[in-house]
């Protein structure tokens, strides 16, 4: 059973790389996932959750460039803030022009209304030559800044980062609950699979943005409070498809072999009927990755998900929908497309994988 199972997976695999929209998709989705790893080496603003605004420079439009004095200067990463960025956020000035005299540097505030105003002085006597050439930074917002002065692009790159954690931890939590129960419930029966199919009916007939919900507030609100409770929710469709496979697949004449073979029940279930339900499951979790990222963007939408600082498309859409009536529509349009994006990539990508695994073709 194991080379015919490997013989369908590796037509199946033939079938997928044919697909121009499966192979494309997939390739997005990497492009995504790399991307948020990796956010820290791209963005502009490298400081946790891209957190440092100034609100003399808020609301600016795509392409503003402005010199900025930073203070402190900041040390070269370290590995760890390669991955989750700075801690500390430097105070940044924002300046029409400034000028080094005396050993000291004189600066004007920066204002759009560039009327004459009074010099400011900050004295260099304690920073070195190199220190002084970083001191003053020409800072360009590829897509201008938000409401908080913070560099919007930095922002959306670093908001992918939740929607692609909450889609693995919330597929993950559900193919651990759903896989464990709906084969057990399968292979079983009786009343134990009476039980399991009640439990699995009241998950059913609980709306998923509701139950997600009650668990988020029962849990409290955070970061890993909602990947946990939105994985909470996904494993129904999971445990009845499993149990459905399972169903079917124990009665074939090598499962009948296995148990007259003395092999114990949990060697049955997970090295010869577990394996020939792969192509199902694949299938159920990239429509569930979908899922998860519009259910937490719903949630923090509604103030409910992940809290501020962290940025996340959601929030970044209920922070920034009042700009569509002001000329600024982009602010709440741009982590909306990038979510579209990505959620018709992974549903598009499932109904490839479903394809590339239907026998009838």
């Amino acid at each position: 059973m194991t080379i015919k199972n490997n013989s369908n997976t590796s037509i199946a695999l033939r079938k997928f790389k044919k697909d121009f929209r499966g192979v494309l998709c997939f390739w997005i989705i990497i492009f995504f996932i790399l991307l948020s790893a990796l956010a820290y080496f791209i963005v502009p603003d490298k400081t946790m959750n891209a957190n440092a605004g100034e609100l003399s420079v808020r609301s600016k439009q795509p392409g503003f460039s402005v010199d900025m004095i930073v203070l402190p200067q900041i040390q070269p990463f370290n590995w760890k803030e390669l991955f989750l960025g700075r801690e500390v956020i430097p105070t940044q000035i924002p300046v029409n022009n400034y000028r080094i005299a005396n050993d000291s540097l004189y600066y004007t505030p920066y204002s759009e209304i560039k009327t004459a105003t009074e010099e400011i002085g900050l004295s260099l006597s304690g920073y070195s030559s190199d220190e002084r050439k970083k001191l003053v930074q020409h800072k360009v917002f590829l897509l201008g800044t938000d409401n908080q002065g913070r560099d919007y692009l930095s922002r959306l790159i670093i908001g992918s980062r939740v929607s692609i954690v909450i889609g693995f931890v919330a597929v993950s939590v559900s193919l651990l609950i759903g896989v464990i129960l709906g084969a057990a419930s399968g292979f079983y029966g009786g009343k134990l699979d009476a039980f399991i199919l009640w439990i699995i009916n009241i998950f059913w007939s609980i709306p998923t943005l509701l139950l997600v919900i009650a668990i988020t507030l029962a849990l409290g609100k955070g970061f890993w409070q909602v990947f946990i409770a939105v994985g909470l929710t996904m494993w129904v469709e999971v445990a009845r498809v499993v149990r459905g496979q399972v169903i079917s697949l124990k009665e074939q004449q090598y499962i009948t072999a296995a148990k007259a073979l003395g092999y114990s029940d949990f060697r049955i279930i997970v090295k010869h009927i577990l394996p020939n339900c792969t192509a199902p499951l694949i299938v159920i979790s990239a429509a569930n990755f979908a899922s998860a990222i519009l259910i937490e963007s719903g949630l923090s939408f509604l103030g409910i998900g992940t809290q501020v600082p962290t940025p996340s498309w959601g929030a970044m859409i209920k922070e920034n929908y009042n700009y569509i009536l002001v000329g600024k529509a982009y602010l709440a349009i741009l982590p909306g497309f990038a979510m579209f994006i990505l959620v018709m990539c992974f549903t598009q990508l499932g109904n490839a994988i479903r394809d590339a695994f239907d026998v009838k073709s």
